[in-house]
């Protein structure tokens, strides 16, 4: 009655071995100036190998709803996706940690699951609050599902070798996959129904208009953007070097006017800023809907 994850970060290969797993965490960010490099890759890997995928931040001292404005922006997560707040730097307080959850509660709550990965030594000694969101995830290399605490969890880091090693709490794949689509824990084998992918049309406008004009590879509103950038890809407008990074570069905005010229627009109508009819257009061939 056990599923079987590891997780991995920019220490290890985008090609990892996925045989006999069900899910992998991703490490996604840490404070707010580090996205793991490998993160898309490592993703894509995963998913295509049908796994269930979720993300962590590391939290570092400092702001924390910017860091979870940071990591929700620049996760290259789907609708379905866990979220977890790591915490194992000493400068960050429990009531930090709180903070955090509660942040990304209120700006993906709605679409992901979100919860906490702590150590054992973490949760007894420094946790006051008993807080950890939708689902605790601890780490303690002991006995596969024997972590040495008496709060409920879900997932159990056991060992870190070769590499992180977690079980799950569900019966099998299909039964994770539910929950992480806010579904049922039970053991029934079908999937819940993912929920439609948004995109929210005032975050692509904003990237289109402020990317090209800033450093290269400055992401506004990554997670919009790489929806966008997924379908443009899939119209032949968009080479895959650009499909996946985050930002609505110039490269992106040509794109994009291709697409409105497509759409039958000309002129100042094709500027390759995105407009809700184009975009909804877009979003209906590849499966997103537009928030207006």
């Amino acid at each position: 009655m056990t599923v079987h994850g590891i997780d991995v970060s920019s220490h290890q290969s985008s090609s990892f071995d996925t045989a006999d797993l069900d899910f992998v965490f991703v490490k996604a960010t840490e404070g707010t100036s580090y996205v793991n490099p490998k993160m898309t890759a490592q993703a894509a890997h995963a998913r295509a190998a049908g796994l269930v995928v979720g993300f962590y931040h590391f939290l570092r001292p400092g702001d924390m709803a910017a860091q979870a404005r940071y990591f929700v922006e620049q996760a290259c997560s789907v609708e379905g996706d866990p979220l977890w707040a790591d915490w194992e730097d000493p400068g960050v307080s429990c009531a930090d940690k709180d903070r955090f959850l509660s942040e990304v509660k209120r700006l993906r709550g709605s679409t992901h699951r979100v919860g906490l990965y702590v150590n054992q030594y973490y949760w007894l000694h420094r946790d006051i609050t008993s807080n950890a969101g939708d689902a605790l995830w601890i780490a303690d290399y002991v006995t596969a599902g024997k972590p040495r605490i008496k709060a409920e969890w879900l997932f159990h880091q056991h060992t870190d070798k070769p590499i992180d090693t977690n079980i799950g709490q569900f019966a099998d794949r299909a039964a994770l996959r539910a929950w992480a689509n806010k579904g049922s824990t039970s053991t029934s084998t079908a999937p819940a129904k993912p929920k439609p992918t948004v995109v929210d049309l005032s975050n692509v406008v904003a990237a289109a208009r402020k990317d090209p004009d800033a450093a290269q590879g400055h992401q506004t509103h990554a997670a919009d953007v790489r929806i966008v950038e997924a379908a443009l890809k899939a119209e032949g407008l968009l080479s895959a070097k650009y499909a996946s990074d985050g930002s609505f570069g110039s490269t992106t905005v040509a794109a994009y006017r291709k697409w409105q010229q497509r759409c039958g627009y000309s002129g100042a109508d094709a500027d390759g800023i995105p407009g809700k009819a184009s975009l909804t257009k877009l979003g209906k061939k590849h499966g997103f809907t537009v928030k207006a």
